[in-house]
């Protein structure tokens, strides 16, 4: 008598079997197979693992297949155009990255890559082909060091997005290693700077006082132009930088673009930051106090290229000639360091992350400076000699 649900029953000659089902090859159909045993235990486990075998063989076979068809679908998709992936990398992080970040990332793809790889296939970024083009195209127009890192993190992070989507495995690109040159960042002189606080004091303004209030707090320019109102608190002297301002070039295509200009947080969160204010400052900034909610800008922030302008123009009258408004948070850095103001303040103030930041990029010490510290030396070196004479003398 067979137990119910289990397909084993006790045979007359007092053997159990245990029935399966399983597929044969030659018959092409499935088919029913026993095991015996003497006891109803014994036929029970026989056909666990005959069961077990069968589950096992057809999960091998599963696992089989898929890994075909995964391979298969990995083949079809390394035909695919570098293109297809970059337009949907594009489109996904559109909603995910800060608005100027992407647009950052669409324009690098759009002039320096969609024409130069956009046709090559997935495959060939597994290859020298694509990192030959990108090389090539790099090194004929001479490209930035600051632009030729932006074209490598955009490949590779296409080739990334790529390798989630697609269960590729295409290696990253090495960013190759070209030393760049190095970069001689200009401060106003100490002449130059008496010539400009000269011009200043002399018929302010609000462009003079946005100038002024840069040397001191070293303010980028988008920083300054985004200032409203609400970010000064004239009780506790301070100013609170929690918004930028750029102008943002999108290119349509090869031969067209268009410019907007674009409100928006910091470039870190670093950068977001309060900065104490003088007296004398909070004063020369409370008689532009207005109704409008922008400090330099009135109803809208100011345009980064009008207060360009207008440094340019300042800085002529002052006999500063070609000088990026920029010198200014270069000046205003160097000049804390000078007056012995500590790295890690002076690197918050910059809204800087790191300290490292602020002293290789930001302070370039003076030849005065220079002068100064080996003057400390040469007072060391007399006192060692005074010790040296007095010991001789009462020898």
């Amino acid at each position: 008598m067979g137990r119910h649900g289990e397909n084993i029953r006790r045979r007359n000659d007092g053997r159990w079997e245990g029935r399966y089902k399983a597929f044969d090859k030659k018959k092409g159909r499935y088919i029913y197979r026993s095991v015996y045993g003497r006891a109803y235990e014994e036929a029970k486990e026989k056909l666990t693992k005959a069961k077990l075998g069968l589950t096992y063989q057809l999960e091998k076979k599963q696992r089989r297949e898929e890994a075909d068809s995964q391979k298969s679908a990995a083949s079809s998709s390394l035909m695919l155009p570098f293109s297809h992936a970059a337009e949907e990398w594009l489109e996904e992080i559109q909603e995910k990255r800060k608005y100027s970040t992407y647009v950052k990332y669409y324009t690098v793809y759009k002039i320096h890559l969609a024409n130069v790889v956009g046709s090559c296939s997935l495959s060939s970024a597994s290859s020298a082909e694509l990192e030959k083009k990108i090389f090539d195209h790099i090194s004929e127009g001479a490209r930035s060091e600051s632009l030729r890192k932006s074209i490598y993190c955009v490949v590779n992070q296409v080739l990334r997005f790529a390798n989630i989507k697609y269960s590729l495995g295409i290696p990253l690109l090495e960013n190759p290693s070209i030393k760049p040159k190095k970069k001689t960042v200009a401060i106003l002189s100490k002449a130059e700077q008496a010539r400009l606080f000269s011009g200043i004091y002399h018929e302010t303004d609000k462009y003079k006082i946005a100038v002024l209030l840069c040397l001191h707090t070293g303010l980028r320019l988008g920083e300054l132009c985004a200032l409203q109102w609400s970010d000064l608190d004239f009780h506790t002297m301070t100013l609170l930088v929690n918004r930028t301002v750029q102008r943002i070039t999108v290119q349509q295509c090869q031969q067209a673009a268009r410019t907007f200009l674009l409100e928006s947080e910091p470039k870190s969160e670093s950068s977001r930051r309060t900065i104490p204010l003088t007296a004398e400052m909070v004063e020369l900034l409370a008689q532009l106090k207005g109704s409008q909610p922008y400090i330099f800008g009135g109803n809208k922030p100011l345009e980064p290229r009008t207060m360009q302008y207008w440094f340019q123009r300042i800085g002529k009258e002052a006999g500063i000639h070609g000088r990026s408004f920029h010198i200014l948070r270069h000046t205003f850095a160097t000049n804390c360091i000078e007056n012995h103001m500590d790295v890690k303040s002076l690197s918050e103030i910059l809204g800087h992350s790191d300290v490292k930041i602020t002293l290789n990029r930001y302070v370039h010490p003076t030849m005065d400076a220079k002068r100064k510290q080996l003057g400390v030396l040469l007072d060391f070196y007399g006192q060692i000699c005074g010790q040296a004479v007095q010991k001789r003398t009462y020898l």
